[in-house]
């Protein structure tokens, strides 16, 4: 499907995997002082082709290859109530922003949002996004912006004493950290490696790894990528353009000769960016995801990198590593039309109906 133009706005929209490949070239350009990975062509075209069907893709883009300015990568939810929504922000819950290359050309692509008549739906954007005021502008006279907080994702700033990660927690941590390398020694010897796998090796690391993920706690409550096929299907497609790029990162810690705990990863902007971890729970007396991230967190400090983001959600085992938190809100907005007004009350009556129910 060839992309569809809006000469009034100056932007169009894409609906089409076709489309989207058209820009490949320039959107690599634009996102190479990206943020974060998640808007590098590769991550957005793997979204593409896993959570959307043909007619949902809605990415609107100003400027054309080579010279592509902006770009929104949305889908349009058909649901109840229509809603743009952040490409697959359902699925993956994964930090999510619009690329651009300067300040006007963001705000085409929030004029041109405002102008479409749909709500629109931003969930964890950065607390500082540009996007956010951009879009408070557009949507003045125009129907209402709401901006509330939303989940952050844990980081540590890094520097060559993390060389040394066993310095940055207390005394009894470096005391389980040493028993538990014991442990590990006694079971088999330990292995640990971080790996940019060819092209050809890593359709064997990759299955080993999900199996890694699947035999703890993820496989039991069934949120591994083993029982879930779309997901799994997103991180396959995503791990092989990474993968052709050089930019993933794969650690496994092995014990006697198997595979006890994993990390998925890229490297991208002098960061890591960790995507999914699991360990083996036959493995747990001698916690072997700890021993796999004591060595990845050492990988990256040598590499010269500039901080490790754990993306995901801030959970009790991190804050042993880090309280550095990079915050985060969502975004919606509602069109001054029947469609707006709708989503609004909707959406009011859902929040409400939550904090009751917290309270009863």
């Amino acid at each position: 499907m060839r992309p569809k133009e809006t000469r009034a706005i100056s932007a169009r929209i894409i609906q089409g995997l076709d489309g989207l490949d058209e820009l490949s070239d320039a959107w690599e350009r634009l996102a190479a002082q990206a943020s974060t990975p998640m808007l590098d062509h590769a991550w957005i075209r793997a979204c593409a082709e896993t959570f959307s069907v043909d007619g949902e893709l809605h990415l609107l883009a100003v400027g054309a290859s080579p010279h592509l300015t902006a770009v929104a990568p949305l889908v349009r939810q058909r649901a109840v109530l229509e809603r743009l929504e952040l490409l697959g922000m359902n699925a993956l819950q994964e930090p999510l922003d619009f690329l651009f290359s300067h300040p006007s050309a963001l705000a085409l692509l929030a004029n041109a949002l405002a102008q479409s008549g749909v709500p629109l739906v931003l969930d964890r954007l950065t607390m500082d996004s540009p996007v956010v005021g951009v879009l408070r502008s557009a949507y003045r006279r125009r129907g209402v912006v709401i901006c509330r907080p939303s989940v952050g994702w844990p980081w540590i700033p890094l520097d060559t004493s993390w060389l040394q990660p066993e310095r940055h927690v207390n005394a009894g941590r470096r005391s389980d950290l040493r028993r538990a390398r014991r442990i590990a020694d006694r079971m088999g010897a330990v292995t640990a490696e971080v790996m940019s796998p060819t092209p050809k090796e890593l359709g064997p690391l990759l299955e080993e790894a999900f199996q890694v993920e699947a035999s703890g706690w993820k496989g039991r409550k069934g949120t591994a990528l083993a029982s879930d096929l779309l997901r799994q299907s997103f991180y396959r497609r995503y791990a092989a353009a990474a993968c052709e790029k050089g930019i993933l990162r794969l650690g496994l810690l092995r014990i006697g000769g198997r595979a006890a705990a994993m990390q998925l990863a890229v490297e991208w902007g002098k960061r890591i960016w960790l995507l999914k971890i699991g360990y083996d729970e036959e493995f747990a007396r001698c916690s072997p995801g700890t021993l796999l991230m004591l060595e990845t967190l050492r990988y990256a400090a040598a590499r010269g990198l500039q901080s490790y983001e754990f993306l995901g959600v801030v959970e009790p085992w991190l804050q042993v590593w880090t309280q550095q938190v990079r915050p985060c809100v969502m975004l919606r907005a509602y069109p001054a039309n029947a469609l707006g007004i709708a989503a609004l009350v909707a959406d009011a009556a859902k929040f409400t109906w939550r904090r009751v129910r917290r309270i009863v």
